[in-house]
């Protein structure tokens, strides 16, 4: 099928993993109502579901219905990778399977590789031309590698990960810190895997142009900061008592709109296949400063790097060194 840029009249098909749940149930809202393709672009949108699931999901089919939103072309509700990818030109894959208490994570790295398997070879089989994949899925790096693999006729820059949300949560909270309306705070940069082991940089932090990581106290970064924003999901679950469905659906909204329209020069955290910059090996889905234009996003090039931010950047590099190794043997079994 011709790419959306090349039938920019047509509705632009969009498919929804794990639709029934809570961060498919903020973001369909958001699509439907043109926050990531444009107020004047029709929408068809995919729902797909575990065969459980699906009459879930056509709850939330009819409550789309029900908001009569002008840009809602189609909904379709399905169980089938093939149905829910034919022809998408964009794909949130938000399904997947979480760690339970006593497992591995060698088996939920299975569990989910028969998930993204099966996914990515569905988008390589039917997807448009062009398609923007994004996994919010976690381990959404290693998700994202999956799919990517499964994928061979689709660039693998086409498959990005979300730590989106990792970035606007440091940037929030770099901006209680600093006394400056985040909007104001350019140069962030979250290296690595949606893990423990990210960080965000505040190397390059600049506010109206002028350098500010020399203003931050060096003992609330790495001791507050950093782990916080690292653990920001657990501290929600425990004041609130859910997860962080609508941030998490937020930061999809922001990834893909900038993937989209670009970014206008500024930096924000992609989780992309690697090609081999700053040391990181070819192939691995890993957070890197990123600025998009036209549709591209492009690695921020050339960054002179501490001692620091080289052994995290490390650390990053081996966790997801791990995970892609027991991923890669999964396509030998399935």
């Amino acid at each position: 099928m011709e790419s959306l840029d090349a039938a920019p009249t047509r509705p632009v098909k969009v498919a929804v993993s794990g639709a029934a749940g809570n961060i498919a149930y903020s973001l369909l809202w958001r699509l439907a109502a043109g926050d990531v393709f444009g107020v004047e672009r029709q929408i068809d949108l995919r729902l797909l579901e575990v065969p459980e699931r699906v009459r879930a999901a056509e709850g939330v089919a009819m409550e789309l219905a029900d908001s009569a939103f002008p840009l809602l072309a189609t909904v379709t509700v399905t169980d089938e990778d093939t149905r829910a990818f034919d022809g998408v030109d964009a794909a949130f894959l938000v399904g997947s399977r979480p760690r339970t208490k006593g497992q591995s994570r060698a088996d939920m790295l299975e569990a989910n590789g028969r998930i993204f398997i099966g996914q990515g070879r569905a988008l390589n089989d039917g997807a448009a031309e062009g398609v923007r994949v994004l996994v919010v899925g976690n381990p959404a790096n290693t998700n994202a590698y999956i799919a990517a693999k499964a994928a061979p006729d689709i660039p693998r820059s086409s498959f990005n990960a979300l730590m989106r949300l990792d970035h606007n949560r440091a940037l929030s909270m770099l901006s209680a810190k600093l006394a400056v309306p985040a909007a104001q705070i350019e140069g962030l940069v979250v290296w690595g895997n949606h893990s423990d082991t990210q960080f965000p940089d505040i190397e390059f932090l600049t506010v109206g142009g002028k350098s500010v990581a020399g203003d931050i106290d060096r003992d609330w970064y790495e001791n507050e900061l950093i782990p916080r924003v690292a653990k920001r999901g657990g501290e929600i679950i425990e004041v609130r008592g859910q997860s962080s469905a609508a941030s998490a659906a937020s930061a999809a909204v922001d990834h893909m709109r900038d993937w989209v329209a670009g970014t206008n020069g500024r930096w924000v955290t992609v989780a992309q296949p690697s090609t081999g910059e700053y040391g990181v090996d070819e192939g691995l889905v890993f957070g890197f400063p990123t600025t998009g234009l036209n549709g591209r996003a492009s690695i921020v090039p050339g960054l002179d790097l501490n001692d620091f931010q080289r052994e995290r950047i490390a650390a990053n590099v081996e966790a997801l060194r791990e995970e892609a190794a027991i991923a890669d043997q999964l396509f030998t079994s399935i």
